[in-house]
């Protein structure tokens, strides 16, 4: 489900906490706060996810209430719970995998539950909310394009919604693309997706393995980043850029079937992203200087996935 540009990602933010910690962190360590921003990103989608799902199941919730006053009106008596029976919706209910997640996760106890209501009268306020109600028989496309209205266009723009977020989730903007990815994905294919398989063995040990070895191979790197720098004290590079040419040489070095165009490629799109206005530049410079150095010296050696 994750990819590998998303754990690149999640082996930034540990090496970051690494480099800023004021106390000695040991490998060990390392590999626990990185178990912990990854599970992190899993609550985060659980949670979304739930939140998305409690939005459009409100039309019943709003109905029943409204229907319940001591002098309901003509409109208190019809509200329309179209959306409440929406099918992808109850695809993704009826996912055993995201019910096991929530029931561990309890979405419900992370976030101020207030806000389903308000984006849900938001949502019933919106041209796209009236026509879908309007719709005479359930169309598939239709029925997903609501409830990613819901998400991308009511949920992720809200200002204070999005603070309530980012006081659990305190890598939220971080990990923002790669939610609105995740949760599109989900409902394109809920019967199909497996929530508990959130990150593979074999991502996990991808994950491991790049943050062990830059923590490992940490002095080296500097040994070939150093001469690079040219007239850049390199206590005067950004942080996060030595953080992503370290994880790129290890990656050149020591991940034998990630060509090396797309290492590079990676690492310049998240300097660019993360870092300061110049990183994208400066990465690719430096990397692509050090990559021609160890290609000539004879230490890159990469096989292919069908070699091996």
């Amino acid at each position: 489900m994750i990819s590998r540009r998303n754990i690149r990602v999640k082996v930034m933010q540990t090496l970051y906490t690494v480099e800023t910690s004021e106390n000695s962190i040991t490998p060990v360590q390392a590999t626990r706060i990185l178990e912990k921003h990854l599970d992190q990103s899993r609550q985060l989608f659980i949670t979304l996810i739930y939140f998305l799902t409690e939005v459009a199941r409100y039309a019943e919730t709003d109905s029943r209430q409204r229907a319940s006053k001591h002098l309901p009106t003509a409109e208190d008596l019809n509200v329309n719970t179209r959306l409440a029976g929406n099918s992808v919706l109850w695809n993704i209910m009826e996912n055993e995998s995201c019910k096991k997640a929530m029931a561990a996760i309890k979405p419900q106890t992370l976030i101020d539950t207030d806000w389903i209501k308000k984006i849900y009268l938001q949502l019933t306020d919106s041209p796209q909310y009236k026509h879908y109600i309007t719709m005479k028989e359930r169309d598939k496309k239709e029925e997903k394009e609501i409830l990613d209205f819901i998400f991308t266009d009511l949920m992720l723009p809200n200002e204070d919604f999005i603070s309530m977020i980012e006081e659990t989730f305190i890598h939220w903007d971080d990990d923002a693309e790669m939610m609105n990815l995740l949760v599109l994905n989900f409902t394109a294919k809920p019967k199909s997706y497996n929530c508990e398989d959130f990150l593979s063995k074999e991502k996990w040990q991808f994950a491991k393995k790049l943050n062990e070895t830059v923590i490992e191979k940490d002095d080296y790197c500097m040994e070939l980043i150093k001469p690079k720098l040219q007239n850049w004290d390199p206590e005067r590079t950004a942080m996060l850029d030595m953080i992503l040419m370290k994880m790129g040489i290890c990656e050149l070095l020591y991940f034998e079937t990630i060509p090396t165009k797309v290492t590079i490629n990676e690492y310049i799109d998240l300097a660019k992203e993360y870092s300061t206005a110049q990183s994208g530049q400066f990465v690719n410079g430096i990397l692509d200087n050090i990559h021609k150095e160890l290609t000539a010296q004879n230490k890159i050696h990469k096989v292919s996935h069908k070699a091996k």
